[in-house]
């Protein structure tokens, strides 16, 4: 079985960003990178799903910038058997995206696509339905559980109305939820091994054009500072005020 783990390079989560003078991005220059933390925990279940069937192969895949090798070296120490950089200088949008990671999974002939289920820098969460739709494979979103048997999947989502159990056969297209799993801490060995398994560039099978433009990025507003009550009944009389408002 052949599985495919695309990623994608986002600033760390927990750092705190600024933006550029003229609001047309984010100031880049001193912000550390990470693999999208949805995405490490998909790379983290492959590798729990190849320890219980080792004749599985794993391919870390993303879409950017040779900056973008240091995340993959990084899926690679994870247990990922291989890495692939699609090369692109510019930001394709969700549908360029998932149009090119469509090819690419044609191309490698994987029987599983396991992403994480949206990317911490813009939360759209676009990339993975709209792949399954191009594949046309079955998929599962929020993915909280997974369980492999053979050639079919039984997945666990979380959705607003509580657990919902989806069986799937393969080839699809699964995204992984925060409870799904916790990622593994990369020893040494991991390391070492990650430096000698091969990391591919390569170039783009579809035209990598975005269609979405981004005209300016603002930060939010500050948020107005809270307000201590002595008691319900003046807890009562300041929600009826801000109604009023």
């Amino acid at each position: 079985m052949k599985i495919l783990c695309p990623l994608k390079r986002v600033p760390d989560p927990y750092a705190k960003l600024r933006l550029l003078p003229d609001g047309s991005g984010i100031d880049t220059s001193a912000v550390k990178f990470e693999i999208n933390p949805f995405d490490e925990i998909a790379i983290e279940e492959a590798v729990r799903i190849k320890e219980k069937h080792p004749e599985a192969h794993i391919t870390a895949l993303t879409i950017g910038a040779t900056e973008a090798d240091e995340q993959l070296r990084k899926a690679l120490a994870m247990g990922a058997d291989r890495a692939v950089l699609v090369v692109s200088p510019g930001s394709p949008d969700s549908e360029a995206i998932a149009k090119e990671l469509a090819a690419q999974a044609h191309a490698l002939g994987v029987d599983l696509i396991l992403m994480g289920k949206q990317a911490t820098d813009t939360d759209r969460g676009q990339v993975p339905p709209m792949l399954a739709q191009r594949l046309g494979w079955p998929q599962a979103t929020f993915a909280a559980r997974i369980h492999f048997d053979a050639n079919a999947l039984t997945v666990i989502r979380e959705t607003d109305h509580g657990e919902e159990e989806v069986i799937l056969s393969l080839p699809a297209v699964i995204s992984a939820d925060l409870r799904l799993n916790e990622p593994r801490y990369i020893a040494l060995p991991g390391i070492i091994k990650a430096r000698s398994k091969p990391l591919e560039h390569v170039q783009p099978l579809t035209e990598l054009r975005s269609r979405a433009v981004s005209r300016r990025i603002s930060a939010v507003p500050a948020r107005a500072p809270g307000r201590l009550v002595d008691s319900v009944d003046e807890l009562a009389d300041a929600l009826r005020e801000h109604l009023v408002r």
